[in-house]
């Protein structure tokens, strides 16, 4: 007997290799297609998104609020530490930084000294920024300020008119960022942070 006669012929599937289970198949093109349209729709979606949001790098600093995008109040008012008036900056072009303080708001203590000592080292000429004593005394808000090194003017809201009625602010301390348009495109709710500072100025300086 032969070597060929005792071999049994190999059947040409088996030489092939193993096959997948029955019921199991490879991926199909449709699937990658399927994936691939998925992967450029949550692209494109970021896109837009960072397009509307004016692709902005400050998002976590700040919270929305319903001031924003709107006309700043323009207001006249007397000056906190002369006989004098303030207006409103932006009425005369000037973006703002506006910080609402008083002498009886405890968290506005440990607020408005960093806030002046932020301001005294980054004076800019451009941006000015504003102090807005609400609902005080005269004697009692210009003490604080002067306690606090307050170097930048503030006006005396004796009776809360702009920060209540105008900017339905019931608490205080506050901080309204201002364009020289007279449009508010930033409102922080409490103290503010020097994060907050940057880039809030950053974005009424462009």
């Amino acid at each position: 007997m032969s070597l060929s006669d005792t071999t049994e012929p190999v059947s040409p599937v088996a030489s092939a290799g193993p096959l997948m289970p029955e019921g199991r198949r490879g991926p199909s093109p449709m699937m990658f297609l399927s994936l691939g349209l998925g992967t450029l729709v949550a692209v494109t979606l970021i896109v837009v998104v960072s397009l509307l949001t004016g692709g902005k790098q400050d998002e976590g600093l700040f919270t929305s609020n319903t001031l924003n995008g709107t006309k700043a109040a323009a207001f006249t008012l007397p000056d906190l530490s002369s006989a004098g008036t303030i207006h409103s900056p932006w009425s005369s072009g000037h973006p703002t930084v506006l910080v609402f303080y008083a002498s009886w708001c405890p968290p506005c203590h440990a607020e408005l000294p960093k806030v002046a000592d932020y301001e005294a080292h980054h004076h800019s000429s451009s941006v000015m920024f504003l102090g807005m004593d609400a609902n005080d005394t005269r004697a009692e808000g210009l003490a604080f300020a002067k306690s606090s090194h307050v170097a930048f003017p503030s006006a005396f809201d004796a009776n809360g008119t702009i920060t209540n009625q105008e900017f339905k602010f019931a608490n205080l301390p506050d901080t309204v960022f201002v364009n020289g348009q007279g449009v508010i495109t930033e409102v922080v709710i409490g103290a503010v942070s020097t994060q907050q500072l940057d880039a809030g100025i950053q974005l009424i300086q462009s």
